[in-house]
């Protein structure tokens, strides 16, 4: 197990954050979505050795679900299994539980934690919004990298200057993506 740990150390160090881009339309609130999860740590663990994988089983209740990491080394960390239950015993229901099972189970076994959810949080009635000149220069920088680690870097703290601007953020990753395709 030496290898993998080794390697899931120097990625959990490089983990972005795992952003609220996606909307729940019942409680109107952001959510960092399975996607936002995967996007925030795969670039990391691929970069170290490390293939990401989740197995499901069937279960007549719900679904289990386990995150697991293959090195290259051959050295395998399972995370454990997770039993939720389905809300509704048809396609969506189960199709929703298997998408939230899979979201908490990777952020269980990455440390993800997206940002507080408390009631503090929900209770601002300001929407928070970044400063124009300050998105035009963190865009600025997205494009002027040339390397995929001054990619991370420059990505990374544009995420945090956001403040939690959904839209500054949404243009930032866009960014980010269009660049990191040029860097390959």
């Amino acid at each position: 197990m030496k290898n993998i740990a080794t390697a899931l150390v120097k990625a959990q160090k490089a983990f972005g954050p795992a952003l609220k881009t996606a909307t729940n339309p019942h409680f109107k609130s952001r959510y960092a979505d399975l996607a936002s999860c995967v996007e925030a740590v795969i670039d990391a663990l691929n970069e170290n050795g490390i293939f990401l994988f989740q197995t499901t089983s069937e279960h007549e209740n719900g679904i289990l679900c386990e995150t697991s990491f293959l090195h290259e080394s051959g050295e395998r960390l399972d995370c454990g299994k997770l039993f939720f239950p389905a809300p509704k015993h048809d396609p969506q229901g189960f199709m929703s539980c298997l998408t939230y099972i899979r979201r908490a189970s990777l952020m269980a076994a990455t440390g993800q934690a997206p940002e507080d959810d408390d009631g503090n949080a929900a209770s601002r009635v300001s929407i928070p919004t970044m400063d124009a000149q300050e998105l035009a220069d963190h865009l600025a920088a997205i494009d002027a990298c040339t390397t995929l680690d001054e990619l991370k870097k420059a990505h990374t703290d544009a995420i945090k200057a956001t403040g939690g601007d959904v839209s500054a953020q949404k243009k930032i990753i866009a960014a980010k993506d269009a660049k990191k395709g040029g860097l390959k």
